[in-house]
């Protein structure tokens, strides 16, 4: 499903990651994992548009999207939960998720959609008419996330999905990736913990000073030495 080959980006002169290379398979949980700094976001922004590779290729479903606009990229059916989740704070809970609805075949399935949300995060409905910034940090997210499952994606990118939450809050919403995977949506999640993300991934990659310098299954990932001393203090 996606392909990233020789990937090298950045912000003006300032390159942040170097020469990556991985790939997620159809229904797939892959989490890119490393520390603060490591590169991560910049990777995802790369891949999602919000800024233009230097060099190389971001192959999805065959087609090469490395110097696509972010909204053709959205629209092959790559979404973005990003980091800090980044909602219309003076919005409701259901607006917010109405703006997951980008075109026109998802605002006539939104109705469908939004009842799949409700099931997966029940407080969301109870929620619908409360202004979001008013809404906990947990609840947030589970906005965030729901409002990226109503644009249907084929390609789910998770940034930083624990950043600042209760580790049952945590343990929720991973279990809805877990969950949506088994449907056949491919799953990047971009993690700092990387104790919970090899909880639910199938396969990881660790970023180190912009380059990727270790990958394997999650198995193999949470008992290599290097990642049990540097990211789990074992």
């Amino acid at each position: 499903m996606l392909k990233v080959r020789g990937l090298n980006a950045g912000y003006g002169s300032i390159k942040i990651i170097w020469d990556e290379a991985f790939e997620i398979n159809d229904g797939e949980i892959v989490a890119i994992l490393g520390s603060n700094g490591a590169g991560k976001t910049t990777t995802v922004r790369a891949i999602t548009g919000l800024i233009k590779p230097v060099s190389g290729s971001v192959e999805f479903n065959g087609e090469d999207l490395a110097k696509k606009s972010s909204r053709h990229i959205l629209d092959k059916g790559i979404v973005q939960v990003p980091e800090g989740r980044q909602l219309f704070t003076g919005m409701t809970c259901l607006e917010n998720l109405e703006m997951g609805a980008f075109n026109k075949q998802l605002k006539a399935d939104f109705k469908k959609n939004l009842e799949k949300c409700y099931t997966w995060f029940p407080k969301l409905k109870e929620r619908a008419s409360q202004i979001a910034g008013t809404l906990s940090g947990g609840e947030q997210q589970m906005v965030a996330v729901a409002r990226a499952l109503v644009g249907e994606p084929r390609l789910l990118i998770l940034d930083e999905p624990s950043l600042g939450l209760a580790p049952n809050i945590v343990d929720d919403i991973l279990k809805v990736v877990k969950e949506l995977a088994e449907t056949g949506v491919s799953v990047m999640l971009v993690e700092q913990d990387i104790t919970k993300a090899l909880a639910v991934a199938d396969r990881g990659y660790v970023i180190e000073n912009g380059c990727i310098t270790l990958e394997g299954t999650a198995g193999e990932l949470v008992t290599n030495e290097h990642v049990k001393k540097a990211y789990l203090g074992i």
